[in-house]
Protein backbone atom coordinates (compact mmCIF):
# COMPACT_ATOMS: atom_id res chain seq x y z
CA UNK A 1 0.00 0.00 0.00
CA UNK A 2 2.85 2.37 0.90
CA UNK A 3 4.61 1.65 -2.40
CA UNK A 4 1.42 2.38 -4.32
CA UNK A 5 1.02 5.71 -2.48
CA UNK A 6 4.61 6.67 -3.18
CA UNK A 7 4.20 5.81 -6.85
CA UNK A 8 1.24 8.14 -7.05
CA UNK A 9 3.30 10.93 -5.50
CA UNK A 10 6.09 10.41 -8.03
CA UNK A 11 3.59 10.37 -10.90
CA UNK A 12 2.03 13.59 -9.65
CA UNK A 13 5.41 15.28 -9.31
CA UNK A 14 6.39 14.03 -12.75
CA UNK A 15 3.54 16.07 -14.22
CA UNK A 16 5.13 19.20 -12.76
CA UNK A 17 8.46 18.30 -14.31
CA UNK A 18 6.87 17.73 -17.72
CA UNK A 19 5.00 21.02 -17.40
CA UNK A 20 7.88 23.23 -16.29
CA UNK A 21 10.97 21.84 -18.03
CA UNK A 22 10.23 22.05 -21.79
CA UNK A 23 11.90 24.89 -23.69
CA UNK A 24 10.36 26.47 -26.77
CA UNK A 25 12.41 25.20 -29.77
CA UNK A 26 12.13 28.63 -31.44
CA UNK A 27 14.31 30.10 -28.69
CA UNK A 28 17.30 28.07 -29.84
CA UNK A 29 17.16 29.83 -33.19
CA UNK A 30 16.42 33.21 -31.63
CA UNK A 31 19.55 33.09 -29.45
CA UNK A 32 21.67 31.26 -32.06
CA UNK A 33 22.21 28.27 -29.78
CA UNK A 34 24.19 25.41 -31.32
CA UNK A 35 22.09 22.53 -30.01
CA UNK A 36 24.21 19.52 -29.22
CA UNK A 37 27.24 21.74 -29.97
CA UNK A 38 26.42 21.44 -33.67
CA UNK A 39 25.80 23.91 -36.46
CA UNK A 40 22.57 23.63 -38.43
CA UNK A 41 24.33 21.59 -41.16
CA UNK A 42 25.42 18.97 -38.63
CA UNK A 43 29.06 20.06 -38.24
CA UNK A 44 30.36 20.09 -34.71
CA UNK A 45 31.23 23.36 -33.01
CA UNK A 46 35.00 23.62 -32.54
CA UNK A 47 35.42 23.14 -28.79
CA UNK A 48 39.01 21.97 -28.51
CA UNK A 49 42.17 20.75 -30.20
CA UNK A 50 43.54 17.21 -30.33
CA UNK A 51 46.37 15.27 -31.91
CA UNK A 52 44.89 11.85 -31.24
CA UNK A 53 42.28 11.17 -33.90
CA UNK A 54 40.45 12.72 -36.81
CA UNK A 55 37.24 11.87 -38.63
CA UNK A 56 36.99 13.09 -42.23
CA UNK A 57 33.69 13.02 -44.08
CA UNK A 58 33.77 16.21 -46.12
CA UNK A 59 36.08 18.87 -47.47
CA UNK A 60 35.53 22.60 -47.95
CA UNK A 61 36.18 23.76 -51.52
CA UNK A 62 35.62 27.41 -52.50
CA UNK A 63 33.78 27.90 -49.23
CA UNK A 64 31.38 25.02 -49.88
CA UNK A 65 31.08 21.77 -47.95
CA UNK A 66 31.83 18.87 -50.31
CA UNK A 67 31.27 15.21 -49.37
CA UNK A 68 34.30 12.92 -49.74
CA UNK A 69 34.95 9.24 -48.98
CA UNK A 70 35.32 8.85 -45.24
CA UNK A 71 38.65 8.50 -43.52
CA UNK A 72 39.52 7.67 -39.92
CA UNK A 73 42.91 8.90 -38.75
CA UNK A 74 44.80 7.68 -35.67
CA UNK A 75 47.71 9.97 -34.69
CA UNK A 76 48.09 11.03 -38.33
CA UNK A 77 47.90 7.52 -39.78
CA UNK A 78 45.01 6.24 -41.89
CA UNK A 79 43.32 3.36 -40.05
CA UNK A 80 43.17 1.44 -43.33
CA UNK A 81 46.98 1.39 -43.37
CA UNK A 82 47.07 0.11 -39.78
CA UNK A 83 44.67 -2.69 -40.66
CA UNK A 84 46.56 -3.60 -43.81
CA UNK A 85 49.83 -3.68 -41.85
CA UNK A 86 48.54 -6.19 -39.31
CA UNK A 87 46.99 -8.34 -42.03
CA UNK A 88 50.29 -8.37 -43.94
CA UNK A 89 52.19 -9.40 -40.82
CA UNK A 90 49.42 -11.86 -39.84
CA UNK A 91 49.25 -10.40 -36.34
CA UNK A 92 46.57 -8.99 -34.07
CA UNK A 93 46.46 -5.22 -34.36
CA UNK A 94 44.63 -3.85 -31.33
CA UNK A 95 47.66 -3.74 -29.07
CA UNK A 96 49.66 -1.77 -31.66
CA UNK A 97 46.67 0.58 -32.01
CA UNK A 98 46.64 1.18 -28.25
CA UNK A 99 50.38 1.90 -28.30
CA UNK A 100 49.98 4.38 -31.15
CA UNK A 101 47.06 6.21 -29.54
CA UNK A 102 48.74 6.47 -26.14
CA UNK A 103 52.28 7.34 -27.17
CA UNK A 104 51.77 9.10 -30.49
CA UNK A 105 54.06 6.97 -32.62
CA UNK A 106 54.24 3.50 -34.12
CA UNK A 107 56.19 0.97 -32.04
CA UNK A 108 59.20 -1.01 -33.14
CA UNK A 109 58.90 -4.78 -32.95
CA UNK A 110 60.69 -4.84 -29.60
CA UNK A 111 58.58 -2.00 -28.18
CA UNK A 112 55.37 -3.71 -29.26
CA UNK A 113 56.39 -7.02 -27.70
CA UNK A 114 57.25 -5.28 -24.43
CA UNK A 115 53.91 -3.46 -24.45
CA UNK A 116 51.94 -6.61 -25.24
CA UNK A 117 53.68 -8.35 -22.34
CA UNK A 118 52.84 -5.44 -20.02
CA UNK A 119 49.18 -5.53 -21.01
CA UNK A 120 49.05 -9.31 -20.65
CA UNK A 121 50.45 -9.17 -17.15
CA UNK A 122 47.80 -6.65 -16.10
CA UNK A 123 44.65 -8.42 -17.37
CA UNK A 124 44.06 -10.38 -14.15
CA UNK A 125 41.98 -8.60 -11.51
CA UNK A 126 43.26 -7.84 -7.98
CA UNK A 127 42.76 -10.40 -5.21
CA UNK A 128 39.09 -10.69 -4.16
CA UNK A 129 37.99 -8.11 -6.77
CA UNK A 130 35.98 -10.63 -8.78
CA UNK A 131 34.16 -11.98 -5.74
CA UNK A 132 33.64 -8.74 -3.83
CA UNK A 133 33.09 -6.20 -6.60
CA UNK A 134 31.48 -8.27 -9.36
CA UNK A 135 29.89 -11.47 -8.04
CA UNK A 136 28.43 -9.93 -4.87
CA UNK A 137 26.91 -7.02 -6.76
CA UNK A 138 25.87 -8.24 -10.24
CA UNK A 139 23.99 -6.02 -12.65
CA UNK A 140 21.48 -6.88 -15.37
CA UNK A 141 23.26 -4.30 -17.57
CA UNK A 142 26.95 -5.04 -18.10
CA UNK A 143 27.78 -1.43 -18.97
CA UNK A 144 26.51 -0.42 -15.55
CA UNK A 145 28.71 -3.08 -13.97
CA UNK A 146 31.66 -1.97 -16.08
CA UNK A 147 31.36 1.60 -14.79
CA UNK A 148 31.20 0.29 -11.22
CA UNK A 149 34.29 -1.85 -11.80
CA UNK A 150 36.16 1.24 -12.96
CA UNK A 151 35.10 3.22 -9.91
CA UNK A 152 35.89 0.29 -7.60
CA UNK A 153 39.42 0.18 -9.02
CA UNK A 154 40.05 3.48 -7.25
CA UNK A 155 39.95 1.60 -3.95
CA UNK A 156 42.60 -0.86 -5.15
CA UNK A 157 44.99 1.90 -6.21
CA UNK A 158 47.55 3.01 -3.61
CA UNK A 159 47.82 6.46 -5.21
CA UNK A 160 44.52 7.10 -7.04
CA UNK A 161 44.46 10.93 -7.01
CA UNK A 162 47.99 11.66 -8.19
CA UNK A 163 47.69 13.47 -11.54
CA UNK A 164 51.38 13.21 -12.44
CA UNK A 165 51.68 11.77 -15.95
CA UNK A 166 53.55 8.56 -14.98
CA UNK A 167 50.79 7.74 -12.50
CA UNK A 168 47.92 8.63 -14.87
CA UNK A 169 49.56 6.66 -17.66
CA UNK A 170 49.93 3.62 -15.42
CA UNK A 171 46.28 3.85 -14.39
CA UNK A 172 45.16 4.14 -18.02
CA UNK A 173 47.20 1.19 -19.26
CA UNK A 174 45.96 -0.91 -16.36
CA UNK A 175 42.34 -0.13 -17.29
CA UNK A 176 42.99 -0.87 -20.97
CA UNK A 177 44.28 -4.29 -19.93
CA UNK A 178 41.44 -5.05 -17.52
CA UNK A 179 38.38 -3.87 -19.48
CA UNK A 180 37.98 -7.19 -21.30
CA UNK A 181 38.21 -9.09 -18.01
CA UNK A 182 35.76 -6.74 -16.30
CA UNK A 183 33.26 -7.24 -19.12
CA UNK A 184 33.63 -11.03 -19.33
CA UNK A 185 33.28 -11.56 -15.58
CA UNK A 186 30.33 -9.14 -15.35
CA UNK A 187 28.67 -11.21 -18.06
CA UNK A 188 29.25 -14.40 -16.07
CA UNK A 189 27.70 -12.81 -12.98
CA UNK A 190 24.66 -11.79 -15.00
CA UNK A 191 24.32 -15.33 -16.35
CA UNK A 192 24.25 -16.74 -12.85
CA UNK A 193 22.08 -14.23 -11.00
CA UNK A 194 19.70 -12.99 -13.69
CA UNK A 195 19.62 -15.67 -16.38
CA UNK A 196 19.87 -18.62 -13.94
CA UNK A 197 22.52 -20.25 -16.13
CA UNK A 198 25.87 -21.82 -15.39
CA UNK A 199 28.76 -19.47 -14.72
CA UNK A 200 32.34 -20.18 -15.78
CA UNK A 201 35.31 -18.11 -14.67
CA UNK A 202 38.52 -18.60 -16.61
CA UNK A 203 41.80 -16.84 -15.95
CA UNK A 204 43.11 -14.58 -18.72
CA UNK A 205 46.35 -15.74 -20.31
CA UNK A 206 49.13 -13.11 -20.54
CA UNK A 207 50.40 -14.37 -23.89
CA UNK A 208 47.06 -13.93 -25.67
CA UNK A 209 45.78 -10.82 -27.42
CA UNK A 210 42.81 -8.82 -26.15
CA UNK A 211 40.51 -10.44 -28.73
CA UNK A 212 41.71 -13.97 -27.97
CA UNK A 213 41.42 -13.50 -24.23
CA UNK A 214 37.90 -12.12 -24.45
CA UNK A 215 36.61 -15.01 -26.57
CA UNK A 216 38.32 -17.42 -24.19
CA UNK A 217 36.75 -15.82 -21.11
CA UNK A 218 33.15 -15.80 -22.33
CA UNK A 219 33.06 -19.38 -23.67
CA UNK A 220 32.64 -22.45 -21.51
CA UNK A 221 35.17 -24.46 -23.52
CA UNK A 222 37.59 -21.50 -23.93
CA UNK A 223 37.94 -22.30 -27.66
CA UNK A 224 37.88 -20.01 -30.70
CA UNK A 225 39.10 -20.12 -34.29
CA UNK A 226 41.86 -17.90 -35.67
CA UNK A 227 39.37 -16.18 -37.98
CA UNK A 228 37.02 -15.46 -35.07
CA UNK A 229 39.81 -13.79 -33.11
CA UNK A 230 40.97 -11.88 -36.18
CA UNK A 231 37.61 -10.30 -36.92
CA UNK A 232 37.04 -9.38 -33.27
CA UNK A 233 40.51 -7.83 -33.24
CA UNK A 234 39.58 -5.85 -36.36
CA UNK A 235 36.42 -4.57 -34.66
CA UNK A 236 38.51 -3.46 -31.68
CA UNK A 237 40.93 -1.58 -33.93
CA UNK A 238 38.09 0.17 -35.77
CA UNK A 239 36.29 1.27 -32.60
CA UNK A 240 39.36 2.39 -30.64
CA UNK A 241 39.14 6.11 -31.43
CA UNK A 242 36.87 8.55 -33.22
CA UNK A 243 38.14 12.05 -32.52
CA UNK A 244 37.63 14.21 -29.45
CA UNK A 245 34.12 15.30 -30.35
CA UNK A 246 32.24 12.03 -29.94
CA UNK A 247 30.13 12.08 -26.80
CA UNK A 248 32.14 9.70 -24.62
CA UNK A 249 35.56 11.11 -25.56
CA UNK A 250 34.25 14.64 -25.04
CA UNK A 251 33.03 13.48 -21.63
CA UNK A 252 36.60 12.45 -20.84
CA UNK A 253 37.86 15.94 -21.67
CA UNK A 254 35.09 17.69 -19.72
CA UNK A 255 35.42 15.58 -16.57
CA UNK A 256 39.23 15.51 -16.69
CA UNK A 257 39.30 19.31 -17.00
CA UNK A 258 37.83 19.47 -13.49
CA UNK A 259 41.10 17.91 -12.22
CA UNK A 260 39.46 14.74 -10.97
CA UNK A 261 40.90 11.23 -10.83
CA UNK A 262 41.31 8.86 -13.78
CA UNK A 263 38.66 6.42 -12.56
CA UNK A 264 35.96 9.09 -12.29
CA UNK A 265 36.75 10.35 -15.79
CA UNK A 266 36.72 6.90 -17.41
CA UNK A 267 33.53 5.90 -15.59
CA UNK A 268 31.83 9.01 -16.98
CA UNK A 269 32.81 7.93 -20.49
CA UNK A 270 31.38 4.45 -19.88
CA UNK A 271 28.10 6.03 -18.83
CA UNK A 272 28.04 8.08 -22.02
CA UNK A 273 28.82 5.11 -24.26
CA UNK A 274 25.99 3.11 -22.69
CA UNK A 275 23.47 5.45 -24.30
CA UNK A 276 21.39 4.22 -27.22
CA UNK A 277 22.34 7.33 -29.20
CA UNK A 278 26.01 6.42 -28.85
CA UNK A 279 27.46 2.99 -28.13
CA UNK A 280 24.08 1.33 -27.80
CA UNK A 281 23.20 2.10 -31.42
CA UNK A 282 24.20 -1.36 -32.65
CA UNK A 283 21.47 -2.84 -30.45
CA UNK A 284 18.88 -0.81 -32.36
CA UNK A 285 20.29 -2.22 -35.60
CA UNK A 286 19.88 -5.77 -34.31
CA UNK A 287 16.30 -5.15 -33.19
CA UNK A 288 15.49 -3.68 -36.61
CA UNK A 289 17.12 -6.60 -38.39
CA UNK A 290 15.09 -9.05 -36.30
CA UNK A 291 11.98 -7.24 -37.54
CA UNK A 292 13.13 -7.20 -41.16
CA UNK A 293 14.04 -10.90 -41.14
CA UNK A 294 10.63 -11.72 -39.69
CA UNK A 295 8.71 -9.71 -42.29
CA UNK A 296 10.75 -10.12 -45.49
CA UNK A 297 10.09 -13.65 -46.70
CA UNK A 298 12.65 -13.79 -49.50
CA UNK A 299 15.98 -12.29 -48.39
CA UNK A 300 17.28 -12.40 -51.95
CA UNK A 301 14.36 -10.40 -53.36
CA UNK A 302 15.55 -6.79 -53.51
CA UNK A 303 12.09 -5.51 -54.46
CA UNK A 304 10.58 -7.03 -51.32
CA UNK A 305 13.44 -5.70 -49.18
CA UNK A 306 13.12 -2.24 -50.64
CA UNK A 307 9.36 -2.09 -50.06
CA UNK A 308 9.78 -3.05 -46.41
CA UNK A 309 12.47 -0.41 -45.97
CA UNK A 310 10.01 2.04 -47.48
CA UNK A 311 7.48 1.08 -44.79
CA UNK A 312 10.10 1.70 -42.09
CA UNK A 313 10.87 5.17 -43.47
CA UNK A 314 7.16 5.94 -43.69
CA UNK A 315 6.81 5.00 -39.99
CA UNK A 316 4.55 2.08 -40.91
CA UNK A 317 6.88 -0.66 -39.67
CA UNK A 318 9.33 -1.60 -36.91
CA UNK A 319 9.34 1.06 -34.15
CA UNK A 320 7.59 3.78 -36.18
CA UNK A 321 10.46 6.28 -35.87
CA UNK A 322 11.10 6.44 -39.60
CA UNK A 323 14.76 5.54 -39.07
CA UNK A 324 16.72 2.79 -40.79
CA UNK A 325 19.28 2.15 -38.08
CA UNK A 326 22.89 1.77 -39.14
CA UNK A 327 22.36 4.22 -42.01
CA UNK A 328 23.76 7.73 -41.89
CA UNK A 329 26.43 9.35 -39.73
CA UNK A 330 27.05 12.75 -38.17
CA UNK A 331 30.35 13.17 -40.05
CA UNK A 332 30.73 10.49 -42.73
CA UNK A 333 28.73 11.10 -45.91
CA UNK A 334 30.01 9.10 -48.88
CA UNK A 335 31.31 6.18 -46.82
CA UNK A 336 32.28 5.04 -43.32
CA UNK A 337 35.71 3.36 -43.68
CA UNK A 338 35.06 1.24 -40.59
CA UNK A 339 31.90 -0.23 -42.11
CA UNK A 340 33.70 -1.12 -45.34
CA UNK A 341 36.60 -2.86 -43.58
CA UNK A 342 34.31 -4.75 -41.22
CA UNK A 343 31.88 -5.72 -44.01
CA UNK A 344 34.63 -7.16 -46.19
CA UNK A 345 36.11 -9.22 -43.34
CA UNK A 346 32.63 -10.32 -42.28
CA UNK A 347 32.24 -12.10 -45.62
CA UNK A 348 35.00 -14.54 -44.60
CA UNK A 349 33.32 -15.30 -41.30
CA UNK A 350 29.89 -15.63 -42.92
CA UNK A 351 31.30 -18.35 -45.19
CA UNK A 352 32.82 -20.16 -42.21
CA UNK A 353 29.54 -19.93 -40.27
CA UNK A 354 27.23 -20.76 -43.23
CA UNK A 355 25.51 -17.39 -42.91
CA UNK A 356 25.99 -16.03 -46.44
CA UNK A 357 22.25 -15.65 -47.00
CA UNK A 358 21.97 -13.30 -44.03
CA UNK A 359 25.15 -11.52 -45.07
CA UNK A 360 23.55 -10.95 -48.47
CA UNK A 361 20.54 -9.39 -46.78
CA UNK A 362 22.77 -6.91 -44.95
CA UNK A 363 24.59 -6.00 -48.17
CA UNK A 364 21.29 -5.51 -49.99
CA UNK A 365 20.01 -3.15 -47.29
CA UNK A 366 23.27 -1.20 -47.51
CA UNK A 367 22.70 -0.73 -51.26
CA UNK A 368 18.97 -0.02 -51.10
CA UNK A 369 18.60 2.21 -48.03
CA UNK A 370 20.05 5.35 -49.68
CA UNK A 371 17.68 4.89 -52.63
CA UNK A 372 14.67 4.59 -50.34
CA UNK A 373 15.64 7.69 -48.35
CA UNK A 374 16.16 9.70 -51.53
CA UNK A 375 12.81 8.63 -52.97
CA UNK A 376 10.79 9.03 -49.78
CA UNK A 377 12.37 12.27 -48.58
CA UNK A 378 12.81 13.81 -52.05
CA UNK A 379 16.31 14.68 -50.95
CA UNK A 380 19.73 14.50 -52.56
CA UNK A 381 21.44 14.30 -49.15
CA UNK A 382 24.07 11.58 -49.14
CA UNK A 383 23.93 8.92 -46.45
CA UNK A 384 26.14 5.92 -45.93
CA UNK A 385 26.11 2.74 -43.91
CA UNK A 386 27.90 3.19 -40.60
CA UNK A 387 29.94 0.69 -38.59
CA UNK A 388 27.03 -0.11 -36.24
CA UNK A 389 25.21 -1.78 -39.11
CA UNK A 390 27.75 -4.58 -39.47
CA UNK A 391 29.26 -4.79 -35.97
CA UNK A 392 26.22 -6.43 -34.40
CA UNK A 393 26.05 -8.97 -37.23
CA UNK A 394 29.73 -9.81 -36.72
CA UNK A 395 29.24 -10.29 -32.98
CA UNK A 396 26.21 -12.48 -33.67
CA UNK A 397 28.28 -14.71 -35.98
CA UNK A 398 30.82 -14.94 -33.15
CA UNK A 399 27.99 -16.18 -30.90
CA UNK A 400 28.53 -13.26 -28.55
CA UNK A 401 25.41 -12.40 -26.50
CA UNK A 402 23.82 -9.06 -27.32
CA UNK A 403 24.31 -7.71 -23.83
CA UNK A 404 28.06 -7.73 -24.57
CA UNK A 405 27.89 -5.71 -27.80
CA UNK A 406 28.29 -2.30 -26.15
CA UNK A 407 30.87 -3.54 -23.59
CA UNK A 408 32.98 -4.70 -26.56
CA UNK A 409 32.79 -1.13 -27.86
CA UNK A 410 34.04 0.05 -24.45
CA UNK A 411 36.84 -2.55 -24.44
CA UNK A 412 38.05 -0.93 -27.63
CA UNK A 413 37.32 2.75 -26.97
CA UNK A 414 39.13 2.69 -23.61
CA UNK A 415 42.25 3.08 -25.78
CA UNK A 416 41.03 6.41 -27.18
CA UNK A 417 39.61 7.50 -23.83
CA UNK A 418 42.95 6.89 -22.12
CA UNK A 419 44.75 8.93 -24.78
CA UNK A 420 42.25 11.79 -24.45
CA UNK A 421 42.49 11.67 -20.65
CA UNK A 422 46.28 12.07 -20.82
CA UNK A 423 46.03 14.76 -23.49
CA UNK A 424 43.64 16.80 -21.35
CA UNK A 425 45.87 16.50 -18.28
CA UNK A 426 48.91 17.62 -20.28
CA UNK A 427 47.48 20.20 -22.67
CA UNK A 428 44.10 21.25 -21.25
CA UNK A 429 44.61 23.64 -18.36
CA UNK A 430 41.11 25.10 -18.16
CA UNK A 431 37.87 23.65 -16.84
CA UNK A 432 35.12 23.40 -19.43
CA UNK A 433 32.45 26.02 -18.78
CA UNK A 434 30.21 26.64 -21.82
CA UNK A 435 27.42 29.17 -21.49
CA UNK A 436 23.73 28.40 -21.03
CA UNK A 437 21.26 31.26 -21.41
CA UNK A 438 18.44 31.37 -18.91
CA UNK A 439 15.15 31.94 -20.77
CA UNK A 440 12.84 32.06 -17.76
CA UNK A 441 11.94 35.56 -16.61
CA UNK A 442 12.51 36.43 -12.97
CA UNK A 443 9.36 35.94 -10.94
CA UNK A 444 7.99 37.65 -7.84
CA UNK A 445 8.39 35.42 -4.80
CA UNK A 446 5.11 34.20 -3.27
CA UNK A 447 5.00 33.69 0.53
CA UNK A 448 3.84 30.25 1.69
CA UNK A 449 0.53 31.48 3.09
CA UNK A 450 -0.43 33.00 -0.28
CA UNK A 451 0.31 29.95 -2.45
CA UNK A 452 -2.61 28.00 -3.82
Amino acid sequence: MADCFENLIVQKLSLLVELNDPINPDLYQKFDVKRGLRYSDGRGVLAGLTQIGDVIGYDVIDGKKVAVPGKLIYRGYDVEDLVQDTMTRDEFGFEQTVYLLLFGELPTKVQLEEFRSYLGNHRALPDNFTEDMIMKAPSPDIMNKLARCVLASYSYDSNPDDSAIPNVLGQCIDLVAKFSTFSAYAYQAKRRYYDKKSMYIHNPLPELSTAENFLRLIRSDKSYSKLEAEILDLALVLHAEHGGGNNSSFSIHVVSSADTDTYSAIAAAVGSLKGRRHGGANMMVMEMMDDIKANVKDWSNETEIKEYLRKIVRKEAFNRTGLIYGQGHAVYTVSDPRAILLRDKAAELAKEKNMMEEYGLYCAIERLAPEVFAEEKSSDKQICTNVDFYSGFVYTMLNIPRELFTPIFAMSRIAGWAAHRIEEVIAGGRIYRPAYKNVLNQRTFIPMEERK
